[in-house]
């Protein structure tokens, strides 16, 4: 197959030994080439704008701008992108967000090569790729009440160590309306109490420590 009939590849990621992982298991494929790589999301996005992909591969997690908000720049301007958020975040929020920013597909760090290939190849034929065990993760929780952007800036405070007072002077809420925003919380995550709302958040990707 020619360079120009091959699914060309794009990698946003900020680790080195990835980025080289990932090129190589495209480039051993004889259907794909590695387009190009970027280390973070401005990077990214300026090499999407002069490679134009055909499949793009992005970590959540980078040095500068988050991969959703890449991916969201990237579809801006570009809305027939096609990127697949590859990431260790398996939070079904994580999830959520990456679907909602205008992801085609969602893989883990752990998918072996030949998943990796046929999601990349699914993604390109403009199919969704959301493997079983990661759509499961999300119809677990499909009926939860989603945590208000209030609560969520509240167990972000909780987790990090502080008392309702003082969350409520850095919010600038009464106390009282701490403590209801946690008990509200609780229950919607359904934990006994606040450490373990923030572990299930957390576990969930719902807050980051």
């Amino acid at each position: 197959m020619t360079d120009a009939n091959c699914i060309r590849v794009l990698s946003i990621d900020d680790h080195p030994v990835v980025r080289e992982g990932i090129g190589a298991i495209i480039n051993n494929a004889p259907d794909m080439l590695l387009a190009g790589t970027a280390s973070n999301g401005r990077e990214g996005i300026e090499a999407f704008r002069a490679l134009k992909p055909d499949v793009t591969l992005m970590d959540l997690p980078l040095p500068d701008l988050s991969g959703l908000e890449v991916t969201k720049a990237i579809r801006t301007e570009f809305p027939d992108a096609r990127i697949i958020v590859f990431t260790n975040f398996s939070g079904d929020m994580d999830v959520r967000r990456s679907l909602k920013a205008g992801a085609r597909g969602y893989l883990l760090k752990n998918t072996p090569g030949p998943q990796m290939l046929d999601a990349i190849r699914q993604v390109h034929a403009g199919k969704r790729c959301v493997p079983p065990e990661i759509a499961a993760g999300l119809a677990e929780f499909l009926g939860d009440g989603a945590l208000s952007e209030r609560e969520v800036e509240v167990l972000q405070q909780v987790a990090g160590g502080n008392r309702n007072r003082e969350i409520g002077s850095k919010l600038f809420i009464a106390e009282e309306t701490v403590k209801a925003h946690i008990s509200h919380i609780m229950d919607k995550l359904g934990a006994k109490d606040r450490t373990e709302s923030v572990t299930i958040a957390v576990r969930r990707g719902i807050i980051r420590l």
